[in-house]
């Protein structure tokens, strides 16, 4: 298998991950990217749209969505008092620390027929992809997750 085909299907076993672990935890898995985005800070609508993906309507919708059922709130940045940050709520919180434990549970099982050499090499390769692509940071170290000290 060559390198392309390898990512594409990873990528799509990575998905099927994020998906089955949503369906668990009765979110989409767009709702818990941004609940994984935000652990470890709020963020303006418009570094959310940059780092998730979206277009403004796409993201006013998921938050809006998200907003609804008490997960996430929005409130006005303290640096600019004419624009909205987005943050988890008590019970976002909560749900994001369950759904990214589940997560990473399962995405680190993937790789579970490799050595520990090969998965340590399996992931500085693929960190020096991510970096080298200026992925932005969607899923955060497990020992960031928590957030700042």
């Amino acid at each position: 298998m060559g390198v392309g085909a390898a990512l594409v299907r990873a990528a799509f076993l990575v998905d099927g991950v994020y998906a089955e672990t949503s369906r668990a935890h009765g979110l989409t898995p767009q709702q818990g990217q941004l609940l994984c985005v935000l652990m470890p800070q709020p963020y303006g609508m418009s570094e959310l749209g940059e780092t998730l993906g979206l277009a403004k309507s796409s993201l006013t919708g998921l938050v809006d969505r998200t907003v609804q059922r008490g997960l996430v709130r929005r409130e006005a940045d303290p640096r600019d008092g004419r624009a909205v940050r987005v943050d988890l709520t008590e019970e976002g919180a909560a749900l994001a620390g369950k759904f990214y434990a589940e997560t990473c549970r399962r995405m680190e099982a993937l790789p579970s027929g490799l050595s520990g050499a090969e998965r340590d090499r399996l992931a500085v390769l693929l960190s020096r992809v991510v970096v080298d692509n200026e992925v932005p940071e969607v899923f955060v170290e497990a020992e960031r997750a928590s957030g700042p000290e």
